[in-house]
């Protein structure tokens, strides 16, 4: 869901381990980069099983991804890929916490 004006739209990811964020795109062919998530920025990935994004296309498919600033709603295509990418997002987040000091 966008953050300015609340509608849903389709974003592409990359995750990136190295530089520690996760990007997203308008598409999977566009280079000017529309968003930037740092790990450290990350406070909780959640199921959004109080359905607060009832405006979701897919409601059971909905989870959030918590930072200091906002909050992101997000919509996996299938039951399996949403548990990948919640995965990816919080083991992503907490293996920032190594390279704290």
């Amino acid at each position: 869901m966008g953050g300015k004006f609340k509608s849903w739209k389709k974003r592409w990811f990359v995750f990136d381990r190295l530089k520690r964020n996760f990007c997203y795109y308008v598409d999977k062919h566009e280079t000017k980069l529309k968003g930037l998530i740092y790990f450290q920025a990350i406070e909780e990935v959640y199921y959004d099983h109080l359905r607060s994004a009832t405006k979701s296309p897919n409601p059971s498919l909905t989870f959030c991804v918590k930072t200091h600033d906002r909050l992101y709603y997000m919509v996996a295509p299938s039951p399996e890929a949403m548990r990948i990418w919640m995965d990816v997002i919080v083991t992503g987040a907490e293996g920032y916490t190594q390279f704290m000091s």
